[in-house]
């Protein structure tokens, strides 16, 4: 099949690539009724979308098919006609060939993909045993790096992402292509804040990587030397970017650690003392009186760490004034009584306004 004859079966059913079975069956269904030529007599165009929708469900509805698919993408049905002849270049296979192609000078067919797309141009595609061919699943590791550790790698080229490029390297300046490849790495606040030790499964392949304290939702991390192959033994290198999970309290808003407290009206007129979270624990926090819903208050060195000076920044908290939606019999005479001797009307420049 020709790269450009390839077709994405998960968004001609309109799936995810982690679809179940049942989810395949029940998309397939409503698309086959819908442009079921009985439904549609004499309309090519949903003769046309049938036979697609067809020919996508009998690939992601057989489990060795859609193996295959989610694999080898385009090149699925020649993996499977290569696996079925014998490995290639095995003694099983005759002269090592499968749909006229000679596979007896590598190894696997894996080898044959990156060299074929190398040769191509298409040095992103890595491998990958899951269905979703990424990597965004990650753990923690425990004892000792796994096989593949690289090394420890820093924020080389740290930076939102986007910024600080990638790097073509050594493995992709000889035909002027890049071997570099990108993967999702998915962090908690706690991760993120004090640094962690990550074991990726890349494919067959366990990367071991260290990222250091201060990574943030668009923070880049390279790993050298895990990104794609060629198939003149030449290697890229691996750029993770990072998504944070959201937090119950602490949030972001571009650059900015912060955090929202509610206080009462009471406090917000009077002025109060208040015991805030941070990321070492709770400190006490002044509120002037008069402070107005929305403003913010800063807690110096108490935010986020730089991952390139080491150095802490700030804690906003911003106020947010929460009026109570039940009160007592004695709450509501005294609000009543504050409202009949009020000497501020927060609407008194309303009548000057006009186009």
């Amino acid at each position: 099949m020709a790269a450009t004859d390839f077709k994405d079966y998960y968004a001609v059913l309109g799936v995810s690539k982690t679809a179940d079975s049942g989810e395949v069956k029940k998309a397939y269904r409503r698309l086959a009724r819908k442009y079921h030529p009985d439904m549609n007599p004499g309309d090519r165009a949903a003769e046309a979308k049938f036979k697609e929708v067809s020919e996508a469900y009998e690939v992601l509805s057989d489990a060795d098919k859609r193996q295959q698919y989610d694999r080898y993408g385009q090149y699925w049905q020649q993996a499977g006609r290569a696996g079925a002849a014998g490995s290639p270049g095995s003694p099983g296979s005759p002269g090592g060939a499968a749909g006229g192609f000679d596979f007896s000078q590598y190894s696997d067919f894996d080898e044959f993909i990156e060299t074929l797309l190398g040769n191509m141009g298409g040095g992103t595609r890595s491998r990958s045993t899951s269905s979703t061919n990424s990597w965004s699943s990650s753990r923690s590791a425990s004892g000792s790096a796994g096989s593949g550790f690289g090394g420890f790698e820093d924020f080389a080229g740290y930076g939102r992402a986007g910024a600080g490029g990638t790097s073509s390297g050594a493995a992709g300046a000889a035909n002027g292509r890049s071997l570099d490849r990108d993967a999702t790495l998915t962090l908690s606040f706690a991760e993120a804040f004090h640094g962690a030790q990550k074991r990726l499964n890349i494919g067959s392949e366990i990367v071991s990587v260290r990222i250091p304290p201060g990574a943030k939702s668009g923070s880049r991390v390279r790993v050298k030397g895990k990104g794609n192959r060629d198939g003149y033994g030449r290697r890229g290198d691996l750029y993770l970017n990072v998504e944070l999970q959201a937090h119950s309290f602490f949030q972001f808003e571009g650059d900015k650690f912060l955090c929202e407290v509610p206080i009462s009206p009471d406090e917000a007129v009077l002025g109060t003392q208040i015991d805030v979270p941070t990321p070492d624990g709770l400190v006490k926090v002044n509120v002037p009186a008069g402070i107005r819903s929305g403003q913010s208050l800063r807690l110096r060195g108490k935010g986020w760490p730089s991952p390139k000076t080491k150095q802490r920044g700030d804690q906003l908290v911003k106020i947010m004034v929460v009026t109570p939606t039940s009160i007592s019999d004695a709450e509501r005479q005294l609000y009543e009584q504050l409202s009949a001797c009020r000497s501020v009307d927060p609407r008194a420049d309303f009548a000057r306004i006009s186009l």
